[in-house]
């Protein structure tokens, strides 16, 4: 029996603009890394190296990933870049249900078309149990190329617990420093996030990952910084716009 996803949704949204006016996120059972300071940082990041034309850095993390420099869309590291709703690959106007590439608007009910482990909450009691991106449908795979994808949400906690990090300026830019242990620094600048045809929430850095949040199939998991500290969250809708910000497993 399929359920009514309009109304589930409305009281989603009740409790996401409530999170917002805190300007925080629930943080589900998920490692977080502190980084309370405040200091200024001018320091260019560490670049290790150059694929397709897009820089890396090696932090020195355990297993071996390469993180990107700069968002997709990016012209430097402290630039946001573009915006994408979750498993869509261009940047657009409206983000929204309605505007959303896998979803279906019937009747009052949002229902998903892609990437759903119930049927109750897919197209025609649609499921296909995928719950990370593919390929085809990852932003950073489809703007920079083979090789390079958007990280799953066990690569971001993976960056979050194997680096340091602190609130820091850069180049006049608000965000967040991670160190490697090897001393290597990648810097996330703050990006807010797109509702509807609004950008808002602009003091904090907000990343999607590329996993389903399964418990809510409209959600999926996303990097969340903001000035007290950061980590993973499962709170954001997928058809909001947030930056990506690409890895890659071997130079």
């Amino acid at each position: 029996m399929i359920v009514n996803m309009n109304r589930f949704v409305k009281n989603l949204a009740t409790v996401m603009l409530l999170m917002v006016v805190a300007v925080c996120c629930n943080k589900p059972d998920e490692p977080h890394n502190g980084g309370n300071h405040n200091g200024q940082n001018d320091t260019v990041i560490d670049d290790n190296g150059s694929v397709d034309g897009q820089d890396y850095v090696d932090l020195g993390l355990p297993s071996g990933i390469l993180w990107a420099t700069c968002n997709v869309g990016a012209e430097g590291p402290e630039d946001p870049g573009n915006y994408f709703a979750w498993g869509e690959t261009t940047p657009k106007e409206m983000y929204d249900w309605k505007q959303y590439e896998f979803s279906r608007f019937v009747e009052g009910e949002y229902l998903i078309t892609k990437y759903c482990t119930n049927s109750d909450c897919g197209y025609n009691g649609f499921v296909d149990n995928l719950t990370v991106l593919e390929l085809a449908d990852d932003a950073a795979t489809a703007n920079w190329g083979t090789g390079w994808r958007m990280p799953t949400k066990e690569e971001w906690t993976e960056l979050l617990g194997n680096t340091t990090n602190m609130m820091t300026e850069q180049n006049g830019v608000r965000g967040r420093l991670f160190t490697g242990p090897n001393g290597n620094s990648l810097f996330l600048p703050n990006t807010g996030f797109y509702l509807d045809n609004e950008l808002i929430c602009s003091n904090l850095g907000v990343y999607w990952t590329s996993t389903l949040q399964t418990s809510f199939q409209i959600i999926s998991w996303s990097y969340h910084s903001d000035s007290e500290e950061c980590h993973v969250c499962g709170t954001y809708e997928r058809s909001r716009g947030q930056c990506v910000r690409a890895i890659r497993a071997t130079k």
